[in-house]
């Protein structure tokens, strides 16, 4: 379904694109952080290198999944230039098309480093302590989960990556 709300004069468009996720303590967790990492979860994922970076249509597009006990959101969104509202949407859904196809081994080895190396940045006050460890508590997930956070992430595979991806 698309929902249009023409506002004429507008400078830019808003694009929320998604469908319904999955719950917090999926056993596919690490597969689909790093899929989404590399579609559209950090500054050098995929949707925003196309948009920002290469076709100048916004200051920034991302993806991501809103994880909760039950299954929740997913989106892909931007704030993009309204003259080029159209061929936005073109490549915000070759983007979303084009990750159900095989992740490159190098673009696949930089995302498992990227995410590897953000982790400890989620500890580095009380607050984030605290934060990480109600997530546990919260979505029911082993104590231990972040003793084998690097683990987990270094073991995704190309193919778990399309088959979350195709899912």
């Amino acid at each position: 379904t698309i929902y249009v709300v023409d506002k004429p004069g507008a400078a830019q468009s808003s694009f929320r694109i998604g469908g319904v996720g999955v719950a917090r303590n999926t056993q596919d967790y690490f597969p689909l952080t790093v899929m989404n990492t590399v579609l559209g979860g950090s500054f050098t994922s995929r949707l925003n290198q196309n948009l920002r970076e290469t076709k100048a249509y916004t200051y920034g597009a991302n993806s991501g999944f809103g994880m909760r006990r039950a299954p929740g959101p997913f989106t892909a969104s931007a704030e993009v230039v309204a003259a080029k509202t159209d061929s936005a949407l073109i490549e915000f859904m070759k983007e979303l098309r084009a990750i159900r196809d095989t992740v490159p081994h190098d673009e696949l080895e930089k995302t498992k480093r990227y995410l590897q190396l953000q982790l400890p940045g989620s500890f580095e006050t009380t607050g984030g302590i605290a934060g990480q460890l109600a997530q546990l508590v919260r979505y029911d997930i082993p104590l231990g989960f972040y003793n084998g956070y690097t683990e987990g992430v270094a073991a995704v595979t190309q193919a778990e990556v399309q088959r979350v991806a195709r899912q």
